[in-house]
């Protein structure tokens, strides 16, 4: 039996990075990136020197990258897609319901206290936080919800979907868009495919955090999905700073897929929606590496974007959220031990 609703008001929270909408927008950005203490764990004076030097130093070379892409990201027209997808898909299912969905974006607009004021005009009955990170780190997911419980003063109930690296419904839409990528490309084989994430500094991953573990559960499943006859390993991109990263690195695997003759598959398996990671950092810079190399081809599936399957889960999620109190995971995971549970952290 499905539950339409019985007249409540339920927000849902979209939580993502941001980026920033134009030139003028870059280096303030960047500062308020490099400010946050979740990505620069230093005291407060400290800290926000470090992103004042770091995102003057950064500036321009942003600034170019940002140009491939029109001057600005396209990560908040992106999202803005998923929430308008999203929230007609709940409200179909909650009809008696009015359900609306808000973007909270973590380093620009819409920043976190603009929205969390807009959702409490809204006067919400319930509310569910739902990043759009599906594996969860401390760097992402952790500094949003953060950020949201330490402004947030308006009404409702909230429940909070922490993760969710092996919901089915993610998995099948990762699997889809590589088998069409694929598909249309001509199948060009035989090929390596390689699930590229966004990179940490490994003593993240050493202090306890779920990201690496989660993100290679997601690679695990997305695999499984597609069957039999796959090449496919694990690698992070977008390194930065002198600290050992995780890996190995997506430039590491394109130099050793080139080497053995084979054609390259590129799935952005962290990734949900395009941005400079994507259309930049994948598409020229490693492009250009892998051309380099004599790479016999190149293909990159899309982001999930608005993806029917990934738009179902969204919804499940949400529906399964409100059937609960406080935080978990969504889908089939389960936190293990000696990894850092979001349902123990403070708001701090």
């Amino acid at each position: 039996m499905t539950d339409a609703g019985s007249g409540r008001k339920i927000a849902v929270v979209l939580f993502n990075l941001g980026g920033p909408d134009g030139p003028d927008a870059v280096k303030p950005f960047l500062f308020n990136l490099f400010n946050d203490p979740a990505i620069i764990p230093l005291p407060g004076l400290v800290r926000t020197l470090v992103a004042r030097l770091i995102s003057s130093r950064r500036e321009e070379s942003a600034k170019a990258n940002y140009a491939i892409m029109g001057g600005g990201s396209p990560l908040l027209p992106e999202t803005k897609k998923q929430a308008v997808a999203l929230e007609a898909s709940l409200q179909t299912a909650r009809p008696n319901d009015q359900v609306r969905c808000f973007i909270a974006m973590r380093y620009w607009n819409p920043l976190t206290e603009d929205t969390a004021a807009a959702v409490a005009a809204f006067g919400p009955d319930e509310i569910v936080l739902l990043p759009l990170y599906p594996q969860y780190s401390t760097t992402t997911t952790g500094s949003s919800l953060a950020a949201w419980r330490k402004v947030y003063k308006g009404p409702g109930v909230s429940r909070t979907v922490c993760c969710f690296p092996a919901e089915p419904g993610l998995i099948a839409a990762h699997a889809d868009r590589i088998r069409r990528a694929w598909d249309e490309a001509g199948r060009p084989g035989p090929a390596r495919l390689l699930f590229s994430a966004h990179g940490l500094p490994e003593k993240v991953i050493l202090g306890g955090d779920p990201y690496q573990r989660q993100v290679e559960a997601t690679c695990a499943a997305v695999a499984a999905a597609l069957g039999e006859g796959w090449d496919w390993k694990v690698c992070y991109q977008s390194r930065v700073g002198p600290m050992k990263w995780i890996g190995p690195s997506t430039e590491d695997e394109i130099r050793s897929a080139s080497s053995q003759g084979l054609a390259l598959v590129i799935s952005p398996i962290a990734f949900v929606s395009e941005h400079i990671e994507t259309l930049v950092e994948l598409d020229h810079e490693y492009a250009e590496i892998a051309k380099a190399l004599g790479c016999p081809a190149y293909v990159r599936a899309p982001a999930l974007g608005v993806e029917a399957a990934f738009i179902d889960s969204l919804a499940g999620l949400t529906l399964a959220a409100l059937n609960r109190t406080g935080t978990a995971p969504g889908g089939p995971w389960v936190c293990g031990a000696g990894v850092v549970c979001p349902r123990t952290e403070t708001a701090a």
